[in-house]
């Protein structure tokens, strides 16, 4: 491939593939052809890619339109300096700087595609869209790329994205987040769906004499032993555990736990000793 530097002194003959009989054409009309190949990653051709060719003041003097093996031939009216564009749906713009002699040049254009991500939230039971869940694009090394909420419709879209792998996690109001792999295209937009589980909720008062205990410790434990969670109740003795998995658990509840402390008497009057209780670990 010609960079544009190369282009700026290169006159060696285009290919018969990019000059053939259209550059004979053009040179009996005095134009002279400006041909090549249009490519995308791993050199394959980018077919149907708009090529433009305009003159430094900013002029159009010439544009086609690359065939499907995505080679172009666009004539130059005349020797001097020229820019030339080339586009394509699904690929990011190039715009290069070309010197035209008494010679064809051939010009090999590079194009980088941009990748997008799309998809749409949904409930794992239900199957319906969830609005305004937060949908966060993060690279290998955890740094964020992207970001946003659902519409109404449950979907989401991200732009100019970088190919390649990718975490995507999805947290909503009411559901288990969820972290998930995902593999941009080299070029185009990636589809994606996900589903989201309701967390279960546990919820109740801790009571003690008819009425509401606070400060008990209320621990969680799983079907494996396991601590899951653990709260304290308030004034009017609740407490709450969110986002569970469906299964088998053990809830245990308790007061402040005993405290010894030596404590010896003598002589006579009034003596003062206090015990200050706490949970373990507090």
């Amino acid at each position: 491939m010609a960079s544009p530097a190369a282009a700026a002194t290169d006159t060696s003959p285009v290919p018969a593939a990019t000059s053939g009989a259209a550059a004979a054409a053009v040179r009996s009309s005095g134009g002279i052809p400006v041909g090549g190949h249009v490519i995308g990653a791993e050199s394959a051709p980018v077919p149907r890619a708009a090529v433009t060719l305009i003159s430094l003041g900013g002029r159009q003097v010439g544009r086609v339109v690359a065939r499907p093996d995505g080679t172009y031939t666009v004539d130059a009216p005349g020797a001097g300096s020229y820019v030339l564009i080339a586009s394509a749906e699904g690929y990011q713009p190039q715009a290069s700087t070309v010197v035209v002699g008494d010679e064809p040049v051939a010009y090999d254009i590079l194009l980088s595609g941009t990748s997008g991500l799309a998809g749409m939230v949904r409930s794992a039971d239900r199957k319906e869209p969830v609005v305004g869940a937060m949908v966060v694009a993060a690279d290998v090394r955890g740094d964020v790329l992207a970001a946003g909420l659902t519409d109404t419709n449950g979907t989401f879209g991200f732009t100019e994205l970088v190919p390649g792998p990718l975490t995507l996690a999805v947290t909503a109001a009411g559901y288990r987040p969820v972290a998930l792999p995902v593999e941009i295209a080299a070029q185009g937009v990636t589809r994606t769906e996900v589903e989201l589980s309701s967390g279960l909720q546990v919820q109740g008062v801790v009571q003690a004499a008819g009425g509401p205990l606070n400060d008990a410790r209320v621990t969680l434990v799983d079907a494996a032993g396991n601590v899951v969670a653990s709260a304290t109740t308030g004034e009017d003795g609740g407490y709450a555990f969110a986002d569970l998995d469906g299964g088998e658990y053990t809830l245990m509840a308790a007061g402040y736990p005993p405290k010894a402390t030596n404590l010896t008497v003598h002589g006579s009057g009034v003596q003062s000793h206090d015990i200050e209780l706490s949970h373990p670990g507090e």
